[in-house]
């Protein structure tokens, strides 16, 4: 497992290291995130990518296909050399790496937040300012739009889970009605 771990950091430092010469880092980071989050939850997406059978030109249509105009080119430039290089498995924990370089250089902690809606920028605010009190760090927000969550949000930062959600708040009062 030590050698998968290094891997994928190597994989996020190379990342990393191009967005950042690119002089385009906060961007492609967000980018990139969101594509590796919708991979996550698009079954037929992760298998197109990492279905050995398939010509790794063909992945990368599938890709540029996916962001069209909406993505930076160093956005699919850098998930075509991930596929080409049959790494898509690692394509999330490698984008997870490399947004926590990311936050570690602007000297802030990731927060991975999860939430059945999108959230405003004033909403993000809020959050970002309840966590660093939470946590005692300044935290940087990624948001992950999941209708799994049932209202509320879903927040990690670092082995730190603060669970916002309906469904957490039910359990607990189940909890203490039986308990």
């Amino acid at each position: 497992m030590a050698g998968s771990d290094e891997l994928v950091r190597g994989y996020a430092q190379a990342l990393f290291s191009v967005a950042e010469a690119e002089g385009v880092l906060a961007k492609v980071e967000d980018e990139l995130f969101a594509f590796a989050k919708a991979l996550e939850q698009q079954a037929p997406l992760r298998q197109a990518l990492t279905d050995a059978a398939l010509p790794a030109e063909n992945k990368k249509g599938v890709i540029r296909d996916l962001l069209g105009e909406r993505a930076h080119p160093v956005t699919g430039n850098l998930l075509g050399f991930v596929v080409e290089s049959g790494r898509a498995r690692e394509l999330g924990r490698i984008v997870e790496e490399l947004a926590r370089l990311a936050a570690e250089r602007r000297q802030l902690a990731l927060a991975e937040v999860r939430s059945a809606v999108p959230l405003s920028e004033q909403q993000r605010k809020r959050l970002a300012a309840a966590l660093s009190r939470a946590t005692g760090r300044a935290v940087e927000v990624k948001v992950v739009v999941d209708p799994g969550v049932v209202g509320g949000v879903v927040a990690r930062v670092g082995d730190e889970v603060f669970d916002g959600s309906i469904a957490a708040r039910l359990e607990d009062a189940k909890q203490h009605m039986t308990g």
